[in-house]
């Protein structure tokens, strides 16, 4: 069986259960829009945060997109989509679900002190635990933790073991705590007036600029591409990734900086600045316990 017959297959498996399914493309990322949906001309999906009139027919709109229709799933345009698809995702928020994607050793160990046991699937770096009953989606609520449900994708890694029990309250808590605390004298804006990483920000460096500069362009590029969700939680895992470069540098090595211009990319694409900014110092203080 091929990869693709495969992936339809239990993509329609899935529609059937109830649970809303789109295909994942290079870089296990959603299908970007077509030339008609390029920027929301089309108005958007009518089941997105703001509900427009698009009747598309392909994968455009990323997790808006999923569906439980199967004439949907195996319709020509989709077909297409599956041949190149590299992964399967599912809306979990339409399906009664909330994830709780833990990126790290850490956060796994986090969790198992925190939380109540749930039906957990095994990931490439962590473990999703997945709980009954759908909430707000929010990134980078603490170091290596996502929370996705509404209005988000997780990618379909199988059924996972264990019973899966309610949402309990103390994910929601995270949340609104999250979405609440503000640092210090931070207001939502644009970003203005933001620091850029070079030579002089970073004497104690024992890379070279163009090493620097060109990690920091890659993780920049790979923030902008996320112009429909996932950006906030590409910028934590951006910033982490830099960050860990530099674990054994004597210092200083900007990395304020650095954060600076993550900050901006993840603003440009419509991720709200305190959000931004909390997402990347999570990824900077995760990178620095790694490296402890």
């Amino acid at each position: 069986m091929t990869t693709t017959s495969t992936h339809l297959r239990t993509a329609l498996q899935l529609a059937a259960a109830g649970v809303p399914v789109l295909p994942l493309r290079q870089g296990k990322v959603p299908f970007g829009n077509c030339r008609v949906c390029a920027k929301n001309a089309c108005g958007g999906r009518p089941n997105m945060k703001s509900a427009g009139p698009c009747q598309c027919p392909t994968v455009c709109h990323a997790w808006a997109a999923a569906t439980t229709d199967p004439d949907v799933v195996t319709s020509p345009v989709w077909v297409a989509a599956w041949r190149q698809a590299v992964a399967i995702a599912y809306h979990p928020g339409e399906a009664g679900l909330t994830v709780v994607d833990l990126d790290t050793p850490a956060a796994v160990a986090w969790a198992r002190e925190t939380l109540p046991g749930t039906r957990t699937v095994p990931t490439t770096r962590g473990e999703h635990w997945i709980y009954r009953g759908a909430m707000r989606s929010h990134n980078a609520v603490r170091p290596g933790v996502d929370i996705k449900s509404s209005m988000a994708y997780a990618r379909w890694l199988g059924p996972g073991a264990g019973r899966m029990v309610d949402l309990p309250s103390a994910i929601r808590d995270l949340v609104a705590k999250e979405e609440t605390t503000l640092a210090r004298g931070e207001v939502v804006s644009s970003v203005s007036d933001r620091a850029t990483w070079d030579r002089t920000v970073a004497t104690g460096c024992r890379h070279t600029e163009r090493y620097v500069r060109t990690g920091l362009e890659r993780g920049l590029a790979k923030v902008r591409s996320h112009t429909e969700s996932g950006a906030g939680s590409q910028a934590f895992g951006v910033a982490r990734f830099l960050a860990a470069q530099h674990a054994h540098c004597p210092g200083p090595c900007g990395l304020d900086a650095i954060g600076e211009e993550i900050v901006a990319a993840a603003v440009a694409v419509g991720v709200p600045e305190p959000y931004a900014r909390r997402a990347v110092a999570n990824g900077l203080e995760a990178a620095s316990e790694c490296a402890a």
